[in-house]
């Protein structure tokens, strides 16, 4: 069987039957491969009596290769894989294609160009499971609704083709400056086929909200919700009752990180929120959404579960989480706060970690754990956990933790998120700076002359900017597995981000510059003072080790001092060596922030 052709195999008999025949090496069907991850996986949308795949032929012909080796005696194993890169002629695209299945199964090919293999989500256009992103059938399994995505995700583009003839028909297109994303937590447009309608997810008044629009004539009917607040996550559609149920942030007072799901009507009015209690909520409906179960929490106060009716009025308590073993263990409550970002005005929000024997009268040097995103941020749920990450143990060590969701994350405003968009450099670091220094004033302990700073792959990324561009106020880095320069990342994520790459200075000269210089750490690394410690793994296949590779060899040009850890044969994460990582990271922190020699308990064996 090859690997370039679609197979189906029937679970009950085992009997395999051929779909396609065309397939061939870079040019197969179903293909799970972005670059940064690739799988064996079949990437389809079943049609809903599974008669129908909708899928694609992904073109990889002529695009860029990645390579890796292994580290052994003998010759090393080549890893090589197609591997697009942000200003590449040739990137992957594909060409959708319907299969019918049956005694004779047939390939109708969709009467459209190729499109780019781009999402409205994620930079893939796989889910979990190699499930087919922004794709949708219609009930009968004749019509196939999909979204198609510009290659700078500037242009998100609704169609709908029929499955018998594969004629293709435009339904809506939405061009924004930066960057098109259809929802925070899934994809949030919907053709309506009974209805005649569909719903859009735009940004378009700076913040995400659903737009009902007519499937015949394509114009909007009416804005579904609206406000200073974001649709994170469409939960059910009623077509019957004409509501939507959702996810939402930001619309009650307090943190807008927290979730609540809401109910609205169809043209926007009855808008009720189901889950009223103050905290981030967890929300599970019954089979007709008459009855919610609904699990609530916030930083300091644990889990609460209580049952609802469906317009969000409680009927009955069910559990309340019981912490007094955690209290009893000397658990210490993290402190969430919230400081002005780099503007003085906007809020940025946060958390911070003490040592149990904090003392304001001593001093503590601070380490900030960082995450730019700008996918996602440092802390993104503040829901109650009994431990996130290190955090605690670290601060018990003699420090005090700070991690902040900075300008240029999600779950806020579209200009929040657009906040760095084309320098990626800026990871967010300037609202770092400046909500700790704004913490320093009302923590007295925190020492500021002493600051240290470690995150992994962005977060590696961003730590090592920190000691090059702010060596006035961070001393010391630990960077793992860092994107340093993101023209040796993957095409879809530097261009989406960043922007196309473009050579030449703002007038156009070729003067050997581009619009990624910005981000590019190894041109800056000759301003490193304090310390620091970089990491990764040979065999990283999510962010090549090149990345790393470019610094080491600015820093060695620049005659500066530094240490180095490349893990032979591990990939993104480490594998069995992290634990070995988290030690040296802390150890590292210890030794130059503290000045003192690392506890037993954390000295390398």
């Amino acid at each position: 069987m090859d690997t370039y052709n679609l197979w189906v195999r029937d679970l009950e008999s085992d009997k395999k039957t051929q779909l396609t025949f065309d397939g061939i090496q870079d040019y197969g069907y179903a293909t799970n491969n972005a670059g940064w991850t690739k799988s064996d996986g079949a990437v389809l949308k079943w049609s809903p009596n599974s008669d129908k795949i909708a899928t694609f032929q992904q073109d990889a012909r002529g695009v860029g290769m990645m390579y890796l080796t292994s580290t052994n005696v003998g010759h090393p194993t080549l890893e090589a894989w197609k591997h697009p890169l942000p200003g590449d002629k040739i990137i992957f695209t594909i060409e959708r294609v319907i299969i019918h299945l049956g005694n004779k199964p047939k390939t109708v090919r969709l009467k459209m160009d190729k499109d780019f293999q781009r999402g409205s989500t994620t930079d893939h256009i796989a889910g979990r499971n190699s499930i087919l992103l922004d794709a949708q059938w219609n009930e009968e399994g004749t019509k196939f609704a999909f979204v198609s995505g510009s290659r700078d995700h500037k242009i998100a583009h609704l169609q709908i083709a029929d499955a018998t003839t594969g004629a293709v028909e435009s339904i809506h297109k939405e061009e924004v400056t930066t960057y098109y994303e259809s929802g925070v937590d899934s994809e949030n447009w919907s053709v309506l086929f009974d209805s005649n309608e569909f719903i859009w997810y735009s940004e378009k008044s700076n913040w995400g909200h659903l737009y009902l629009y007519d499937l015949t004539s394509k114009k909007l009917k009416n804005q579904i919700t609206t406000g200073d607040w974001i649709v994170k996550e469409t939960i059910n559609i009623d077509q019957q009752n004409r509501q939507i149920y959702f996810k939402a942030g930001g619309k009650e007072e307090g943190n807008p990180y927290h979730n609540y799901y809401y109910k609205v009507n169809f043209d926007g009015s009855n808008l009720i929120n189901l889950t009223p209690s103050k905290g981030t909520h967890t929300a599970t409906f019954s089979s007709d959404y008459s009855t919610i179960v609904d699990t609530y929490s916030t930083i300091k106060n644990p889990p609460i579960s209580l049952v609802r009716n469906g317009n969000g009025e409680k009927i009955m308590d069910l559990e309340t989480a019981d912490i007094s073993d955690l209290k009893a263990k000397n658990w210490q409550e993290p402190v969430e706060f919230s400081a002005k970002a780099r503007d003085n005005k906007t809020d940025v929000y946060g958390l911070l970690f003490l040592p149990s024997h904090y003392d304001e009268s001593k001093k503590y040097p601070v380490l900030n754990y960082i995450y730019p995103g700008p996918q996602s941020g440092s802390v993104g749920t503040y829901n109650f956990s009994p431990i996130r990450r290190d955090f605690q143990a670290v601060s018990e060590l003699g420090f005090i933790v700070v991690a902040v969701d900075a300008m240029g994350t999600p779950m806020r405003s579209k200009s929040f998120h657009d906040a760095y968009y084309g320098n990626m450099g800026d990871n967010g670091l300037p609202d770092n700076i400046t909500a700790i220094k704004q913490l320093a004033k009302i923590y007295k302990g925190m020492d500021l002359e002493k600051v240290g700073i470690w995150g992994h792959s962005g977060g590696g990324f961003a730590s090592t900017r920190a000691v090059f561009e702010y060596s006035d106020f961070y001393d010391v880095a630990v960077s793992g597995s860092g994107n340093h320069d993101n023209r040796n990342y993957e095409a879809d994520w530097g261009e989406k981000w960043q922007g196309l790459l473009v050579e030449g200075n703002i007038e156009g000269k070729a003067d050997g510059t581009t619009n990624y210089d910005n981000q590019a750490n190894q041109l800056i690394a000759q301003n490193l003072k304090g310390k620091l410690l970089i990491t990764h793994g040979s065999v990283d296949d999510n962010v090549p080790p090149s990345n790393t590779m470019l610094v080491v060899e600015a820093l060695i040009k620049a005659n500066k001092d530094f240490d180095m850890i490349m893990f032979p044969n591990k990939r993104h994460g480490y594998g069995d060596m992290t634990n070995y990582m988290t030690r040296k990271r802390w150890d590292y922190f210890v030794t130059h922030l503290l000045d003192a020699k690392p506890p037993k308990e954390f000295l390398l064996k």
